[in-house]
């Protein structure tokens, strides 16, 4: 028989009761245990998903969807799991690919998997064209950033294996966790591999929140982990642009000065001020990049 891995599959949920218990139920065919993280529901999702056989971590109020996969984290941790698995409560991931999301792990090829809706032509998705564009776009925004390439860096299907389970804490809130979690993968140089999977949205509200909301918290996401992780190439790419705006329209003033022998107000003050923009990052970047280069030493 291969080694023996204990598999914890934590599943998030807010008010779904009417879909936990399938989801609980199809889950616990593939993994020695399920954990429901009732992130602050009104309704019954806790009380039946503890009825159908999982541990229920309840949070008293709504703290979000980056909250609840912390706290999956901090439950395979407590739990000594081998290999986490994190899918949604709605139905839309299907329980029954837990065993192809683990295979990569159980074999030693990959810390963390991450379930593509896109990989491969594998997506069998009824979601909006648009939500399929803003997850495309949000993806290329996460390699961007983690300088690796990924096809769907949005899916809330993953498998993590026990070294990631270990490093990553994420700390992210709302929906920009999902990246946050990738890119930390990233700088933990953990090896990240993605296998297709199929979703089903027909008859689902894919999403509960707007989607605008969506990915403006993912952005905001990916905007601090790189002025944090690379504050010299984010701050110091802002100063540079600054400052050759300001040159451009110093210099501009300086040439209506020399053909007119007047003082165009307005340019000079978007000089002035594109300028002292400039050398205010330049400082930041700095002063940032110093700050965290000590802590680093410390650690």
């Amino acid at each position: 028989m291969e080694n023996k891995h204990t598999i914890v599959a934590c599943i998030p949920a807010f008010e779904e009761e009417a879909s936990i218990a399938k989801v609980v139920a199809r889950a616990r065919k593939h993994v020695d245990k399920v954990v429901v993280v009732d992130d602050g529901s009104k309704d019954d999702t806790g009380l039946i998903a503890e009825a159908m056989g999982a541990v229920v971590l309840r949070h008293e109020r709504n703290l979000g969807y980056g909250a609840a996969i912390r706290s999956c984290f901090n439950s395979a941790r407590d739990l000594n799991a081998d290999i986490l698995v994190t899918l949604d409560a709605d139905g839309q991931h299907d329980p029954d690919q837990i065993p192809r999301m683990v295979e990569p792990i159980r074999k030693g090829l990959a810390d963390v998997v991450v379930g593509s809706r896109f990989l491969g032509g594998s997506s069998k998705t009824e979601a909006p064209r648009y939500r399929q564009a803003g997850i495309r776009v949000l993806t290329r925004f996460t390699e961007a950033a983690s300088r690796t390439e990924f096809t769907d860096a949005q899916s809330g299907f993953r498998a993590y294996g026990r070294k990631a389970i270990g490093e990553i804490v994420p700390t992210e809130q709302g929906m920009g966790v999902s990246v946050e979690i990738l890119m930390k993968a990233v700088e933990h140089k953990l090896r990240i591999l993605e296998v297709p999977v199929t979703v089903e949205y027909k008859g689902l509200d894919t999403s509960t929140h707007n989607p605008l909301y969506h990915a403006l918290d993912v952005l905001a996401s990916v905007i601090k982990f790189t002025s944090v992780r690379h504050p010299l190439v984010f701050y110091g790419g802002a100063s540079a642009v600054s400052l050759a705006v300001s040159i451009a329209f110093g210099a501009w003033a300086i040439e209506l000065y020399s053909k007119t022998g007047v003082l165009v107000t307005n340019i000079t003050l978007i000089s002035i001020a594109f300028g002292l923009v400039g050398i205010l990052t330049f400082f930041v970047a700095v002063i940032l990049f110093t700050l965290i280069s000590v802590i680093k030493e410390k650690l």
